[in-house]
């Protein structure tokens, strides 16, 4: 690989050299160096909107081929206040939702392979989503499934400026589940043991006095959404200061920014929960020499996290609200008796001088418990980024030749500081005596402990070093042919301290090494012709298949540029761009070694008609050494213009996109079935699956303006669709072939409603999910055998939506500002599968068990019969729980208003000063709303309501 890289570095730099030097007696004298890669500030030229992150430097929009879009986030800022730095961007882009196609991107943050989440918005100044493969490819195998550049913000020649935000909001809750008190919970639970033959377990007396409320600690009731535990709305503010300026020989900007927001429970330990995130980012751009300049970047991120111990949300969907009552009260004790008394006076957990600890023989510890006397845990989790570049103008050679030489380490560090005290809890046995109950005697569960000390929890630290040197050239002859061309070496390292693996993973570092090069050409800004590629390594494959080389070709046509289109002066812009690429990655081999075949000693073998057996060594898998590249082969066409002066804009791109050689352990469509058993294996991994995705994303904006008054409404989205072009399996039935449909195809069973009587039990397919009766599930036999079992599945719909879309509108009058954006999708279907829908056995009812089957209930049921079995018959994915999971969501909406900058004229220390109100995640609509925004076993979802100030200095 080195030889390879020597070998070619020498010779694409000798050719350049050469190339030059031959055309320079042609050159027109008054050509200009076309400066749009590296850093333009190198150059002392100023960053703007026509200026566009791409791989490895900045291009001219005008000139960007593939599938990239631009948000500059330091400008939507000053409209659209947000945190996280990738806030919004599914409303802005066309075709990025999260992921790109529902795949993972690669996140590079200034170059360097790093967390967006560890960036505050403020730091940003724009976002670069790269979806084309023709654009990624000098990244090589890891942003094989595209790639998120975040660019931070830099200094600028000019004045010291200061510029400081101040932020506070609530957190309001959107929902909470619902779930049925005791008494319903008992009364139903009864009905469930009627329905499966069984004694009740709850008399009438029980039943009527928890309803009553006559002695919630006999007869509890517990209910978590409550005020008693939780809060209305919970804060966050956040504060942050820019400081930026220079002159022509050095810029800096350094960003100094707080966040703090505390929590919506306010019970016991966890009424102290909080996160506190400190953070320093800062830059300098130096011009060293005439042709040497460097940069500098550092970054220090601090978190804080406060949670007091106990699961209070994973209890909320699982703790029955009549399992035991969490408190027993002292005051109900028989005073006579000295035994309660002596476990009084020696317990060291007395809540609030009136109760012990209440729980039961399955409940010996809990979370109300937890949360008043366990302890807490404080994470920690301190963040270190550095960055250093050198710049080196290489006209002296020949001009228009640069080199860069960057590198990079960051340090992340976590680790936890714990406290935790054991507790014991107490059963009540309760006695009535002169007609008022009366504790007679307690079971005692589990001891109280001391401690005095903290101590480390987990810890864990991950090193990350990326080191890249790149040879650039670029140049315009006689004003109209510009050249580029580059190479680029580039590699990043990831070491973790976790080791948990037995297949080698956890001891490799995460790498990536690559060469990369391109050589691109534009005439006059109309035709252009890009050709990119690199040279990729890898070690998680054989000795052999370690190396590949990934091409790409890019041509570009500015229609609008043609002598035919001079009479449409209503089109400003045309440009078709159309893109091939070969890329090869190692992100879906999932492990090192998978090439390896190896032997286990954990078989166990068994003789003398299984009386007798032994432990084994046996294979578990076979060994590949042809094991290879999966890769991505794409087609791309691209079509962008701009209409009627500029007020409609628009850029849509079709891709097809193949995926070839993902891993199947042994096809069984190769290798005879014999060859693998339960406890072991000769089949080894090999290139088999096949992928296809296909559709076109857009982004359409419209601007105008009309005196005081302009506004621009954008729209982007994508419609998409995938197939599972080559699958290993073997079926019976056509119909359950994976191949031919959609990658994220969801198979279940087809309902026909309930189960009426024994007799239409008797006249049905039999089904094999266990016994049946009337008011369980009837699935439809769909190979028409008479018997319902895995063969009977078919395709229910898919889970990634086929199209989705986002909004954005800005309104602007004078100095007001009114800013909107909101996200969509249709096509994908859902189950209604949690613990909330299906409920069985000894769980949680909810009230979705209200319209449960019963003989009278019928022909109106909406839920099945209820069980105290777990019923594997009816809690399978089908029709019946399927959803449509269409959607719109009003993500934000900001009105902002900026003083005029009149009223800061003179010696104000003030220059601009504007204040703002926002609301995020307002508003759902979908025939299931109710269901998205709520959650389950964990903490609801919120709308956020801001205010803010920013200032400039």
């Amino acid at each position: 690989m080195k030889k390879i890289f020597i070998y070619t570095c020498s010779a694409l730099f000798t050719i350049l050299c050469i190339g030059v030097e031959g055309v320079q007696a042609q050159e027109n004298p008054d050509s200009v160096v076309y400066v749009s890669s590296e850093s333009r500030s190198d150059y002392g030229l100023p960053m703007t909107d026509s200026i566009v992150n791409v791989a490895f430097g900045t291009q001219a929009k005008e000139d960007v081929l593939g599938a990239v879009s631009t948000v500059n986030v330091a400008s939507l800022l000053d409209m659209n206040y947000q945190t996280y730095s990738l806030d919004g961007i599914r409303s802005l882009v066309g075709g990025y939702t999260g992921n790109i196609w529902g795949q993972s991107p690669l996140v590079l943050v200034d170059g360097i392979p790093r967390s967006a989440s560890d960036l505050h918005a403020t730091e940003v100044e724009s976002v670069t989503i790269l979806k084309a493969a023709s654009a990624v490819v000098l990244y090589g195998s890891k942003a094989a499934k595209g790639a998120i550049l975040i660019t931070t913000k830099r200094g600028k020649e000019q004045p010291l400026t200061i510029q400081a935000r101040a932020n506070t909001g609530m957190y309001v809750p959107k929902s909470y589940p619902k779930y049925l008190d005791a008494a319903g919970y008992m009364s139903l639970y009864n009905e469930a043991s009627d329905n499966d033959g069984i004694a009740r377990i709850y008399d009438d007396a029980t039943i009527y006095n928890t309803a009553a409320g006559v002695n919630p600690y006999k007869y509890p009731d517990i209910s978590f959404f409550s005020s008693e535990y939780l809060k209305e709305a919970y804060n966050r503010t956040d504060a942050t200061v820019e400081i930026s300026g220079g002159d022509k020989k050095t810029q800096f900007y350094t960003n100094f920014g707080m966040t703090y927001n505390d929590d919506i429970i306010k019970y016991g330990e966890q009424a102290e929960n909080q996160d506190l995130n400190f953070r320093v980012r800062g830059n300098v751009d130096m011009q060293l020499t005439d042709w040497l300049s460097a940069t500098t970047d550092a970054a220090v991120i601090f978190n804080n996290n406060y949670i007091g111990r106990g699961d209070f949300w994973g209890s909320s969907a699982s703790m029955r609200p009549n399992w035991f009552t969490p408190f027993v009260p002292i005051s109900m004790m028989d005073a006579n008796n000295a035994d309660l008394q002596s476990i009084v006076e020696n317990s060291n957990h007395i809540i609030d001088g009136q109760y012990l600890l209440g729980g039961n023989n399955a409940v010996q510890t809990n979370t109300f418990a937890d949360m008043l006397v366990a302890g807490y845990i404080r994470y920690k989790s301190r963040v270190f980024q550095f960055k250093v570049s050198a710049n080196a103008d290489l006209s002296g050679i020949t001009k228009g030749l640069s080199f860069k030489n960057t590198f990079g380490i960051d340090y992340n560090n976590y680790y936890s500081e714990a406290f935790r005290v054991g507790y014991a809890t107490y059963q009540p046995a309760w006695s009535n005596m002169n007609g008022e109950d009366m504790i007679i005697g307690l079971t005692k569960y589990g001891d109280d402990t001391n401690s005095t000390n903290e101590y480390i929890g987990d810890s864990s630290y991950k090193q990350t070093i990326t080191f890249y040197s790149q040879l650039n050239y670029i140049r315009t002859f006689n004003s109209v042919h510009n050249v580029t061309g580059n190479i680029i070496g580039w590699g990043f390292q990831s070491r973790n301290s976790v080791d948990s693996g037995h297949d080698g993973s956890d001891y490799h570092s995460l790498s990536n090494a690559n060469l990369g090069l391109q050589a691109a050409y534009n005439f006059a800004h109309k035709y252009y012709v890009d050709f990119s590629g690199a040279i990729i390594n890898s070690a998680k494959l054989p000795k052999d298949n370690r190396t590949a080389f990934s091409p790409t070709l890019t041509l570009g046509w500015r229609i609008s540029d043609e002598s035919f289109m001079e009479d449409m002066s209503f089109i400003n812009n045309l440009k078709l761009t159309g893109s091939y690429a070969k890329l090869h990655q190692d992100i879906d081999i999932e492990n090192y070694y998978m090439y390896q075949g190896y032997y286990d000693d954990s078989a166990w073998y068994q003789w003398r008609d299984n009386a007798m057996g032994g432990w084994a060594v046996v294979s578990v898998r076979g060994s590949n050494p042809d094991l290879d590249f999966v890769t991505r082969e794409e087609y791309r066409v691209g079509l962008e213009g701009a209409l009627f002066n500029n007020k409609v804009a628009f850029d849509v791109n079709y891709f097809n996109q193949k995926t070839d050689g993902l891993l199947v352990q042994g096809a069984n469509t190769i290798y005879p079935s014999y060859y693998t058993r339960n406890d072991y294996s000769y089949l080894p991994y090999i290139n088999y699956n096949q992928d296809e995705r296909t559709g076109f994303d857009f982004a359409v904006s419209h601007n105008n303006k009309f005196g005081d008054f302009e506004y621009n409404i954008g729209f982007v989205g994508m419609i998409y669709n995938s197939e599972a072009t080559i699958r290993d399996e073997v079926y019976q039935d056509d119909y359950q072939y994976r191949a031919g449909k959609p990658i994220d195809a969801s198979f279940g069973y087809v309902s026909e409603g309930f189960f009426a009587d024994q007799a239409d039990i008797d006249n049905h397919a039999i089904q094999t999910f266990g016994d049946v009766l009337p008011g369980d599930l009837k699935y439809k036999d769909m190979n028409n055998d008479g018997i319902v079992d895995t063969r009977d599945q078919v395709e229910l719909g898919k889970y990634a939506s086929p199209f989705t879309y986002g909004l954005n509108l800005t309104l602007k009058y004078k100095n007001w500002t009114l800013y909107a954006m909101g996200q969509g999708q249709t096509g994908a279907i859902g189950y209604k599968n949690s613990s909330y829908y299906w409920v069985y056995g000894n769980r949680k009812y909810s009230e979705e068990v209200l319209g449960r089957w019963t003989p009278e209930t019928a022909s109106t049921a909406t839920y099945p019969r209820l069980t105290t079995t777990s019923n594997t018959n009816n809690f399978r994915n089908s029709t019946f729980w399927r959803y449509n999971n269409d959607r719109f969501d009003l993500t934000k909406v900001q009105l902002s208003y900026d003083f005029p900058e009149t009223m800061f004229s003179g010696n104000s220390l003030i220059s601009r000063l504007g204040v703002y109100v926002s609301g995020q995640n307002l508003l759902t609509i979908s025939k299931e709303k109710e269901m998205m925004e709520m959650n389950i076993g964990s903490a609801p979802q919120y709308r956020f309501y801001n205010v803010g100030i920013k200032a400039t200095f």
